[in-house]
């Protein structure tokens, strides 16, 4: 059963907005990528899987969760020897998003959620996140979408490296839109490791990420061939009521007055 209350952001009019603004519901915005994604995968992997758990949970929310036009794209130039890859430059990404957290909390929403669902975007979707605290009278959070789910696939995976276009994004986009999955052209990849690099350092001791076309020929990190809409279900549901109470505990988050501590006045005209 959908929800009584409207939880699509551009879907309410301007009056609308105003019954919304004083319900405070959590406002999402999901952040993605269009991409290569091996394949046996569209391009649109990260934003389809990012944007439908956020409408789930929103859905569910009774009115507690309000969620964005999702952001498309994303910091990508290592995948752009793969056609159709559109990569935004990191500074042009972190201003977009920011004037975007920053127009809602002018409204006067109180409580601003970034769910991501690239993993480069994730180092910018933090800076956002602070920034948008920093700066306005809201409170802004950033979250990546796999890491509610990660526990409960574990569990069930078949594939020992959970990365791009493997056994967990495939399974998801299988559960979702099964349609467009071309499991004939499914493979494995693996990058190129050593004791504390990778290709693909993205949870090692360093961070690097090198140009994929030097080390994949399916622009795969990890096994997509054990995928099953079976396993993206698990993954989704997880997803979904991990993020639905994540935005619960954030919609009553306290939003304190801030205080000065100085014994002497500062000097408050100094801007960063």
């Amino acid at each position: 059963m959908d929800s009584p209350f409207e939880y699509r952001y551009n879907r309410l009019t301007w009056a609308e907005m105003n019954d919304a603004i004083a319900r405070q519901p959590v406002v999402i915005l999901p952040t993605g990528s269009t991409e290569q994604h091996g394949r046996h995968l569209p391009i649109d992997v990260d934003l389809l899987l990012c944007e439908s758990i956020c409408l789930e949970a929103a859905r569910r929310a009774d009115g507690g969760v309000l969620v964005l036009p999702p952001i498309p794209y994303g910091l990508n130039y290592h995948h752009i020897d793969f056609p159709g890859t559109i990569h935004i430059e990191p500074e042009v990404f972190i201003a977009f998003c920011l004037n975007v957290t920053k127009s809602v909390a002018y409204h006067g929403f109180e409580k601003i959620l970034v769910v991501n669902g690239h993993g480069s975007n994730v180092p910018l979707i933090d800076i956002i996140a602070r920034r948008t605290t920093l700066e306005t009278p809201s409170l802004c959070a950033a979250c990546h979408y796999f890491s509610l789910a990660i526990e409960a696939f574990n569990e069930i995976k078949e594939s020992a490296v959970v990365a791009h276009a493997d056994e967990f994004e495939t399974s998801l986009y299988l559960y979702l839109a099964p349609e467009r999955v071309q499991m004939d052209k499914a493979g494995a990849d693996d990058d190129v490791m050593g004791a504390y690099l990778s290709s693909d350092s993205t949870t090692s001791y360093v961070r690097f990420n090198d140009f994929w076309s030097r080390w994949t020929d399916l622009g795969v990190h990890g096994d997509a061939r054990p995928a099953t809409a079976e396993k993206g279900k698990i993954i989704f549901e997880t997803a979904v009521t991990r993020l639905g109470e994540l935005c619960a505990e954030w919609r009553e988050w306290p939003l304190a007055e801030r205080r000065d501590f100085h014994e002497r006045p500062a000097n408050t005209q100094i801007r960063w």
